[in-house]
């Protein structure tokens, strides 16, 4: 596009933000009471991160956290999204809570709003409390009831400062990895498991719903979602069908039922073994908004290599793909945020968008990353376009701050604005942290924004 060439007026409030998680950044998985967690266990599975990484130390964000709240006030965003680690504040998952990892995000509170930052709480960014898993996990009925205890604890606890709750960060990914395809915590591979997990997580969430509602005065709640395209890798039927299968899983299962009622038609007989009479109103509970993750859409194959016959393939000849080998579309961008706002109705925050890539520290001490500006230029401008097409999109928030530990591949690849040197724990900003931050500052000045 030419500079200058499409502008687009924003929502009035729309907001600017960053995104991290729990385990991904904090560190200390040993410290002040905190108790292991699925990803914990996971890691040190042999073979199942690259290099063996874990997130022991991470990014030392347990201490080091009024630096990074530093760096988003030097950034200027409105709004910082983060994730309660259950096992922090909870360290059996039920039952005691820890005063110690209690007081760490009463820190990170007051941190960002003294800094003009909004805190926006995710309930569950993956790390369920191992001592959960032992009884079962998302496999457990019962582990909707322990989430909506934990959610009553957050609530009560944070409620007086933090009135942004999601419940849930990209349920899809969590089921369908951990308990469909064995690569992600809890590392199963099993149909009947991953649909009883599905179901159990659908029900959580509303039972979290109706602790927040009851614990926060004003809250304003949702879940978030990461919804992409599923597209067949070739014109094979095996691949056509596990396309439309990963579909309903990955687009659907979770959104579906929660804001609308039902499972989509093609999982209907499916999850019905799974459901007790009522399930589905005690899932649909009334929420405030959606929340969207989106990076590329899946070209998909047909697999037996996993119990739900599900393989991810390569994106078409022609197609630019990302360091991390993800297609780079921001076209399906616009369609899915076109197509989320036409389907549910809710106010759009786009939590997650970014791409990976090595960066490294140049010559100069700087942190050129210009494919990642490239990245963000791009999809920036198709969320533009979809707010000119009508849709109600309020907020986008750049996947990550920080770069950080990025599940099965380590600290291989770097999503962050911020460079982090592992060794010595050191944060550079990048050159599209500086990119970002004067995206933002523009905004300040006029409610139209120009691209190109």
């Amino acid at each position: 596009m030419a500079a200058g060439l499409h502008r687009a007026k924003l929502p009035p409030g729309f907001l600017w933000g960053v995104s991290t998680s729990s385990y991904q950044i904090e560190g200390a998985v040993r410290e002040d009471g905190r108790g292991p967690s699925i990803w914990d266990t996971y890691c040190r599975r042999s073979g199942r991160i690259a290099n063996g990484d874990t997130g022991d130390v991470a990014c030392d964000h347990y201490h080091r956290y009024g630096e990074d709240v530093g760096l988003m006030h030097q950034l200027g965003v409105g709004a910082y999204r983060f994730s309660v680690a259950w096992p922090r504040v909870m360290p059996a998952g039920r039952g005691a809570a820890n005063e110690a990892g209690l007081a760490f995000y009463d820190r990170l509170i007051d941190a960002l709003l003294s800094a003009g930052i909004e805190p926006w709480l995710c309930l569950y960014h993956w790390d369920l409390p191992q001592a959960l898993d032992d009884l079962g996990g998302w496999t457990n009925r019962d582990c909707a009831l322990w989430f909506a205890d934990y959610a009553m604890l957050i609530g009560r606890r944070y409620g007086d400062r933090v009135k942004r709750y999601a419940t849930f960060n990209e349920p899809s990914v969590f089921t369908l990895f951990g308990y469909g395809l064995r690569k992600a915590a809890p590392g199963i591979s099993d149909y009947t498991q991953f649909l009883r997990a599905v179901h159990h997580v659908n029900l959580a969430h509303g039972a979290a719903v109706d602790s927040l509602r009851a614990s926060v005065a004003s809250a304003s709640i949702g879940a978030i979602h990461n919804c992409q395209p599923c597209r067949a890798a070739t014109r094979n039927p095996d691949d056509v069908l596990a396309a439309q299968r990963l579909d309903a899983y990955w687009n659907g299962a979770f959104p579906d039922p929660q804001l609308l009622g039902r499972y989509p038609a093609s999982l209907a007989d499916a999850m019905a073994p799974h459901q007790q009479p009522d399930d589905l109103a005690q899932i649909c509970r009334p929420v405030d908004w959606f929340g969207l993750n989106h990076y590329s859409p899946h070209y998909v194959t047909a697999s037996t290599e996993n119990a739900l016959g599900i393989g991810f393939g390569s994106a078409p000849a022609g197609v630019r793909r990302s360091t991390m080998g993800w297609p780079v579309e921001p076209d399906a961008f616009r369609e899915t945020l076109i197509g989320i706002h036409r389907r549910y109705g809710l106010p759009i925050y786009v939590l997650e968008n970014g791409t990976a890539a090595h960066d490294a520290i140049g010559a100069d001490g700087e942190v050129q990353d210009q494919p990642r500006i490239d990245y963000l230029l791009a999809y920036t401008g198709s969320l533009f376009e979809a707010i000119s097409a009508g849709a109600d999109v309020r907020g986008y928030f750049i996947w990550s701050l920080l770069d950080n530990f990025e599940w099965g591949s380590g600290y291989g690849l770097r999503f962050g604005l911020v460079y982090v040197d592992y060794a010595t724990q050191r944060r550079i900003p990048k050159e599209s942290f500086r990119w970002y931050g004067r995206l933002i500052a523009a905004r300040r000045l006029t409610n139209a924004v120009s691209w190109g």
